[in-house]
């Protein structure tokens, strides 16, 4: 809320900028013709002091002999108020009624994110992508030129924030600079490259999955700029959301009526999962460990007492609802 208000103020900077022009420009001339009419002003700081206390009917000094400088006294109240009063107003509308200015307040929001996936596009894919990332606990902001109101409505109850605009001028008010990744799920591959090349460019240790329907072309940017492309035979929502959480989900299978995913993760620094034992693991996430990778190898069938540290990678196989704990705990 303090950066919204601050990017307010910005906002407000017009109506104070023509307040103090008409302060020092009304001064110097009430300055200039006093002298002029053999009335003059001791200084000039004090004819500043004199045109503010005019705008405010506090001015001290007494009323002038000289038809033109009277009318400094009705004239500069006029001029001054009402540049304060429009701005003031508009100040106090746009400060209590936020949503009228939703695009300014998201990208306050999104300010205040740090280390978060920025998702480009809100159709279909991109939508079920922030669906699972904020279900595995990253902070998202999307990026969308013409969003659905009934898509909107939905992230935000999430408290998502959403800034409608062309991505390739919104990505600064995105926070690119601070995010870990940005996922491209538009369908216009010229587009999704000139937002990743830009992408890079703002952040060069950002991480780019970039949606590709070209198989061939998807391989070729994954070789060249290290861009993570997946192409039309890879576009199950889940695979963009755990390539950009830094995590591989496969596809689900179904085994007695239920769904099961194969996911592999690195132990992250502050996870939850440092220190605990691979029978911990099983039983509080009710998952299955089927690896244990550490820095000595790899073990398929670890054994339940083995812990697992930082920077450890762990492979488990369990339903969506226990892969999501599972994430959150590692963040």
């Amino acid at each position: 809320m303090w950066r919204d208000t601050l990017l307010l103020l910005r906002d407000f900077r017009a109506p104070l900028l023509w307040f103090t022009l008409l302060i020092i420009g009304g001064g110097g001339l009430y300055a200039y013709l006093a002298d002029l009419a053999n009335e003059s002003v001791p200084t000039l700081g004090k004819a500043f002091y004199l045109a503010l206390t005019m705008v405010f009917f506090q001015a001290t000094d007494d009323f002038p002999q000289t038809w033109y400088l009277q009318l400094f006294y009705f004239v500069m109240p006029l001029l001054g108020l009402s540049i304060l009063a429009q701005g003031l107003a508009d100040f106090g509308i746009l400060l209590f009624n936020r949503r009228q200015r939703s695009k300014e307040w998201e990208m306050a929001v999104a300010s205040t994110f740090d280390r978060h996936v920025i998702v480009v596009g809100l159709g279909h894919l991109g939508y079920r992508v922030v669906q699972h990332l904020h279900a595995w606990g990253h902070d998202v902001v999307v990026l969308e030129l013409a969003p659905r109101s009934d898509l909107v409505a939905n992230l935000r109850d999430l408290d998502i924030p959403i800034i409608q605009g062309d991505a390739l001028t919104t990505l600064e008010a995105a926070n690119i600079r601070r995010a870990r990744a940005i996922v491209l799920c538009t369908q216009n591959d010229n587009l999704n490259m000139q937002i990743a090349v830009k992408a890079r460019h703002l952040n060069k240790d950002i991480h780019v999955v970039i949606r590709i329907f070209d198989e061939e072309f998807a391989r070729a940017l994954q070789q060249q700029f290290g861009f993570t492309a997946l192409s039309a035979t890879g576009m199950a929502a889940p695979v963009f959301a755990a390539t950009a959480a830094e995590m591989d989900v496969s596809y689900p299978i179904k085994i007695e009526g239920e769904a099961f995913s194969l996911a592999r993760l690195r132990i992250a620094p502050h996870s939850k999962l440092h220190g605990l034992s691979v029978s911990q693991i099983e039983q509080q996430y009710d998952v299955s460990v089927v690896l244990l990778h550490t820095a000595q190898g790899r073990d398929f069938h670890p054994a339940g007492e083995r812990r697992v540290s930082v920077n450890d990678t762990l492979a488990v196989l369990g339903g969506h609802d226990q892969i999501n704990r599972l994430a959150q705990a590692n963040q």
